[in-house]
């Protein structure tokens, strides 16, 4: 019995090492086409993984390939629907190292790298440096490129981004002040009485009742 468990593992065994064998030489040496569809079609079947493998093999075996440049934003956007932001700006970076031009398309890819941090940003008082990184990219961004129309769509990122470290600055006031810290809740105190935003009406945001406890 012992030896026909054997057997059946050693051809199980096989036939999984044969099928990988067969669908690795599938995947070799396409044509940008195929790599194209199959980047795709990995990414339909929500396997970014293999989606990443094959981008990094297209684009060694075919570096000038004009379909390079639609699949670096198509991998971005991937990541970014699957909240991987990290990743997203690498591509994203990459894009631009590739096919920037200081116009339309450098700008395009900016304005995806800023959305990207926005839509990261998910916790209201969470990830300050993000913030505040995040507010000094959107500044930078406008002063660049002042006619963008994109404009919109950023200052309305700009203004919940301010909101947020308003909120922060509040919650940290109020964080020091009932831990006996005055010093430094004073600080914070003229910091949010002397914000642009003191007189606005702030919807504070809503916690789930498990932060609640720790907030």
């Amino acid at each position: 019995m012992k030896f026909v468990t054997k057997i059946l593992y050693a051809t199980i065994f096989i036939f999984l090492l044969s099928g990988c064998a067969e669908k690795y030489s599938e995947l070799y040496n396409l044509t940008p086409e195929e790599w194209y569809s199959q980047i795709v079609a990995d990414i339909k079947d929500r396997d970014l993984e293999s989606a990443d493998k094959h981008y990094t093999s297209m684009s060694s075996e075919h570096v000038a390939s004009p379909l390079l440049e639609q699949i670096l934003l198509i991998l971005s956007q991937a990541h970014a629907n699957e909240e991987e932001y990290l990743l997203a700006n690498f591509y994203l970076d990459e894009y631009i190292k590739r096919y920037g031009d200081n116009g339309p398309k450098t700008e395009f890819a900016h304005y995806l790298k800023i959305k990207a941090n926005f839509d990261s940003f998910s916790q209201p008082n969470r990830n300050q440096k993000l913030m505040q990184d995040s507010i000094n990219e959107i500044e930078k961004f406008l002063y660049i490129y002042p006619n963008t129309k994109y404009r919109p769509l950023i200052e309305t990122m700009l203004t919940k981004f301010q909101l947020a470290i308003f909120y922060l600055d509040e919650q940290i006031a109020d964080l020091y002040e009932r831990t006996g810290r005055s010093e430094s809740a004073e600080i914070y105190k003229k910091k949010v009485e002397n914000s642009p935003l003191n007189d606005a009406k702030l919807i504070k945001p809503q916690l789930p009742w498990y932060r609640k406890i720790f907030e």
